[in-house]
């Protein structure tokens, strides 16, 4: 699966990186000083790495935790975000990290402790206030849990948080660190989700509608808390008829009493970057479609998201409470942007 390991010299010893290099003990390994020196080169090419992504192994130095735009969350008064790493196992093509960074090599962050000793700090500064984490913007929760073991790491340490909660976000059905302890009741476990006929276009190396709904199920069956999450939503021939369906299947699979939040969001792209993405992919159909400009954001028009997003609370209201639905707002759009 991966051929070439990056090393940063200040990680090389670290208990986690050893492990990870156990596992490849057949992939090249290649020392470097800081991750950015590979990362970040200019003329990269983004579509040719993605056929055989390298891993790095980094030390995060700052920014472990960041403040979550206004208008994004699920409930809390403050919302925070973070990625342990950077880029995903997956090729889904409306997926903003195709735009905003050149290499599709995977940056893992080995000091993962660093990452739960911000989050304490976080929740110590805010005694009174209801928090949520949210991890999965930068890159799939669970995608490569495998390798990085990052949710079994978190999961026994925001089990002490009890006052905040966290969100991991994926397409993965890679739930084994959930079903291996007894569930944990600060902890949702959210499911990007779309029709299936659009996934199955869209959605390049994730697994089925069907299976992350089967996912969710079973989670839930074993008392964890799940959040469909529809974002982002596409427009197109019958879209109504697709959606409907598919929140049929999901509200009737999955039981009641275990969601804990629905959200959904329009699509949206920074005009830069999808500028950028287009010149990956000029014959994709969804950027064919009625995309225009308006404030430095590409998106449907205006009335279409209003369409599409008071058409999916209408629905979601039929099946759970009007209080645990949530619109991923404009200003939302920017989550996960951070290097």
């Amino acid at each position: 699966m991966i051929d070439t390991i990056y090393i940063e010299e200040d990680v090389r010893d670290h208990p986690r990186t050893r492990s990870i290099l156990a596992r490849f003990n057949k992939a090249r390994h290649i020392s470097i000083e800081r991750y950015g020196e590979v990362f970040n080169k200019r003329s990269q090419n983004f579509r040719l790495q993605k056929l055989k992504p390298a891993l790095i192994l980094a030390r995060k130095h700052a920014g472990h935790i960041l403040r979550a735009p206004e208008g994004f969350g699920i409930g809390s008064r403050k919302n925070f975000y973070f990625a342990h790493m950077f880029n995903c196992l997956y090729d889904c093509r409306y997926c903003f990290l195709q735009g905003m960074y050149t290499s599709a090599n995977y940056v893992l962050f080995v000091n993962f402790e660093s990452f739960v000793e911000q989050i304490d700090n976080l929740i110590r500064q805010y005694p009174n206030e209801s928090l949520t984490f949210f991890s999965g913007y930068d890159c799939d929760s669970l995608a490569l849990e495998s390798i990085t073991g990052f949710a079994a790491h978190i999961l026994p340490e925001f089990k002490m948080f009890t006052s905040a909660l966290i969100e991991f976000r994926t397409k993965s059905i890679q739930i084994q660190p959930f079903e291996r302890i007894p569930p944990i009741d600060n902890c949702v476990i959210a499911f990007s989700l779309m029709p299936e006929v659009m996934s199955n276009a869209l959605d390049h190396k994730a697994p089925p509608i069907k299976k992350r709904i089967q996912a969710m199920k079973i989670l839930a069956e074993k008392g964890w808390k799940v959040g469909p999450r529809f974002d982002p939503l596409i427009h197109g021939e019958n879209w109504k008829t697709h959606y409907q369906e598919l929140f049929d299947q999901v509200f009737t699979t999955v039981p009641n009493y275990a969601i804990h939040s629905v959200s959904y969001g329009p699509l949206r792209f920074p005009l830069a970057m999808f500028r950028d993405i287009f010149k990956l992919y000029p014959e994709e159909q969804l950027f064919s479609g009625p995309l225009p400009q308006r404030d430095g954001i590409v998106a449907y028009k205006s009335e279409i998201e209003e369409e599409m997003a008071v058409f999916c609370h209408n629905n979601f209201t039929k099946f759970v409470s009007d209080t645990v639905v949530f619109q991923c707002t404009p200003e939302a759009q920017a989550i996960g942007r951070a290097k």
